[in-house]
């Protein structure tokens, strides 16, 4: 009776314990998932971000810093939604290539003229899917870009008050945590904000 009752408790401890280790890795895994996510999003916001102040001739990387880039995903719905859209193709065409693989080797193999066989085609399809996503987040980010200088060029101008009573006007382009861009006749001005804005007013 003794040994039965020890086999029991050992089998619950066992099964607790494998119950543990499986839980623990998948919160390894979503907390992988989340951060390589997350890295994506900055990456693709970056780029996003750089496309629309290019078209104005400004080169983001000059003015803003690290904590800008952190939440220049959220910054804009679009780039949230070619971010998710980015994110979901890339990991569907990835599984549409192994599906196709095993659902049709035959034919798999012919299209891919028997290179699925050698020992770096992993590595390959892992290259194409990456080279195919970038491609694609590059030319949706120039037309982001040029779409943004249509909206923005649309929008009205503001009345800007300078801490020694000086004003100035223009639309504006967009900010960074420490600088303020500005349209002015056709001309970007960078304004810093902590040291020369008192206020502004839109009109």
């Amino acid at each position: 009776m003794w040994t039965g009752s020890s086999k029991n408790v050992n089998s619950v401890s066992e099964k607790e314990s494998l119950n543990q280790s499986s839980f623990g890795t998948v919160i390894k895994e979503i907390q992988t998932i989340t951060t390589v996510c997350y890295i994506l999003a900055v990456g693709i916001g970056m780029l996003f971000n750089f496309k629309k102040y290019d078209e104005f001739g400004i080169n983001i990387f000059d003015y803003a810093d690290v904590l800008d880039f952190l939440i220049a995903p959220f910054a804009d719905v679009i780039i949230v939604i070619f971010t998710t859209i980015s994110v979901l193709m890339a990991y569907l065409l990835f599984s549409l290539d192994v599906y196709l693989e095993k659902k049709y080797p035959a034919s798999y193999a012919r299209m891919s003229l028997g290179m699925h066989r050698k020992t770096w085609y992993a590595l390959y399809r892992y290259v194409c899917t990456a080279a195919f996503c970038i491609s694609y987040l590059y030319i949706f980010a120039g037309m982001y870009g040029r779409l943004k200088m249509k909206r923005i060029n649309q929008q009205p101008e503001i009345s800007l008050k300078f801490a020694d009573n000086e004003t100035a006007r223009g639309i504006v382009i967009g900010k960074t945590k420490d600088i303020l861009f500005l349209l002015t006749n056709e001309q970007v001005r960078a304004i810093p904000i902590s040291s020369a804005v008192k206020e502004f007013e839109i009109k």
